[in-house]
């Protein structure tokens, strides 16, 4: 579930971790205008947070080995429905996207422990904060003294034991896929993204064989039947929007099935209608192949389309 951005590692906290977020959450509150009534997040100890961590989980950012961002999981008191709490990120290290990269953790965290929603308190008076969380698909959900509540929908998890599984996840997902659609996914090296693809080119038809495009970048693959065309990008090379730009996307992008490999912090420009995938293993010293480790593959919709697709009939 590790979020790659230069010098930053995001994970499932640990109870060991308890001191050092506890450092974190006093120096983000600390550092915010005086409210009235106040926070009560200063009077967080290493032990509330473990308490807390008992009950659902955590997430926590390092950046270069020093403590960065929490953001706390709690189960809501009906329903699967989740809380987000104590989301903080150290005045050292805002604006560097930590906050961004902690809440996409959170949310695949949430989903792994069967929770299908997800909400949050925020203040009033922070205007700006409330903006950042609806950017990130939150929407108003009721007032609250002092605040709002907004919510979201959580992300869809699968568990994926074998690479057949991941084939046949990819085969179940191309029945929902129409001209038009961008897929991005994520996961780190070996996860089994192409695999994923594999199993959509199947759903769909394509002209094979489906391989990892890491050297040409891109492939295209003509259905056999009539189902949309596949083109298959690698963007592990890729160092920012601007060179994806050099493939020519754009002229594909509306008929095509367009799957983007590493395209996290890349892609997201090819469609404001996007499905976003990640894979990621219970392994961890990463060591494992697609074959001998099981996979949490999430889903997550962005976007109208999206809206009215039943992405839980992928779960099989």
């Amino acid at each position: 579930m590790n979020v790659s951005v230069q010098d930053l590692t995001v994970a499932v906290a640990s109870p060991g971790d308890a001191t050092a977020m506890v450092e974190v959450i006093h120096a983000a509150f600390g550092a915010r205008p005086p409210l009235d009534p106040p926070s009560t997040a200063i009077d967080e100890t290493p032990e509330s947070v473990r308490r807390a961590m008992s009950r659902g989980g955590a997430i926590y950012a390092t950046v270069a080995g020093r403590p960065a961002g929490v953001i706390l999981v709690a189960p809501a008191e009906t329903g699967q429905t989740v809380t987000f709490a104590r989301v903080s990120v150290h005045p050292d290290f805002q604006r560097h996207g930590v906050a961004s990269a902690m809440i996409t953790a959170a949310e695949e965290l949430a989903a792994t422990l069967g929770h299908h929603r997800v909400e949050l308190f925020a203040r009033a008076e922070f205007a700006e904060l409330i903006a950042f969380w609806q950017h990130r698909g939150f929407v108003r959900d009721r007032d609250a003294p002092n605040g709002v509540i907004l919510s979201k929908l959580l992300p869809v998890a699968v568990t994926v034991p074998t690479a057949h599984d991941m084939q046949a996840l990819g085969e179940r997902l191309a029945d929902l896929l129409q001209p038009g659609d961008v897929v991005i996914a994520s996961g780190d090296l070996g996860a089994g993204k192409t695999t994923l693809t594999q199993g959509i080119g199947r759903g769909l038809a394509s002209a094979g064989p489906i391989i990892s495009p890491t050297f040409v970048l891109s492939r295209v693959h003509p259905s056999t039947t009539d189902r949309p065309t596949l083109v298959h990008v690698d963007a592990y090379r890729l160092r920012s929007p601007y060179e994806l730009d050099d493939l020519d996307l754009d002229a594909t992008v509306p008929t095509a099935v367009t799957v983007v490999e590493w395209g996290q912090g890349i892609a997201e420009g090819l469609a404001e209608d996007r499905l976003e995938i990640d894979i990621w293993t219970s392994d961890p010293d990463g060591s494992a192949t697609v074959d001998t480790s099981e996979r949490i593959v999430t889903l997550t919709g962005v976007g109208p389309r999206w809206l009215a697709v039943d992405l839980a009939r992928l779960a099989g």
